[in-house]
């Protein structure tokens, strides 16, 4: 078994990336959508989330409503650290279950945005990180529909991208076209020993 964390910023381009490392044949786990699909819909984590924070970060029918759930915690270090305190350790149970039932001879690529903020690398044999520049990754994230002031905290929040580049294996450098993440994800893998 062969386990990638892949890392970056908000915008870099991860889940491209983690694409098409799935299309050579890894197995991807997306923390983000293990979070919006499978945590905030878990009682548990629902009954948590209402306790903490009251009836405003919900809508109609008792969802999670994930904007109004963003407001509250991202200029706020504390809550954002009590929600991540909250979701890491289900995250990383799920990361187990999916590895548990994959064959030894598995290739995963594990999409993680926080992974080296919160220690987590140890779960993966290599680390890869996603980087552009800074104005191209503002662009990037506001192209998603997020207001620049948004974007930037959002960027804020996060550690300074050289940080996460000088902690990985690997770094995947995406300012230029699909074309050029494809290549560099095909030097990548030629570089991986076999699962």
């Amino acid at each position: 078994m062969l386990k990638l964390g892949i890392t970056g910023g908000i915008g870099c381009g991860k889940s491209a990336a983690a694409r098409r490392l799935e299309a050579h044949g890894f197995r991807r786990l997306d923390s983000d959508q293990i979070v919006r699909d499978r945590l905030l819909t878990a009682p548990d984590v629902i009954a948590a989330l209402r306790e903490h924070f009251g009836p405003g970060i919900f809508a109609a029918g008792g969802v999670v409503d994930r904007p109004a759930l963003a407001a509250r915690v991202f200029p706020v270090p504390a809550e954002r650290e009590w929600l991540e305190a909250l979701l890491h350790p289900r995250v990383t149970a799920a990361w187990a279950e999916a590895f548990a039932a994959g064959g030894a001879d598995t290739r995963w690529v594990v999409e993680v945005p926080l992974l080296f903020e919160k220690g987590l690398e140890k779960w993966f044999d290599f680390t890869v990180c996603v980087a552009l520049s800074p104005g191209v990754q503002l662009m990037r994230v506001v192209e998603r529909g997020l207001a620049p002031e948004m974007a930037a905290q959002r960027i804020r929040a996060q550690w300074p991208q050289g940080r996460k580049i000088e902690l990985a294996d690997f770094v995947l450098w995406n300012d230029g076209a699909p074309e050029f993440l494809e290549a560099q994800v095909g030097r990548l893998i030629r570089s991986l020993p076999p699962a």
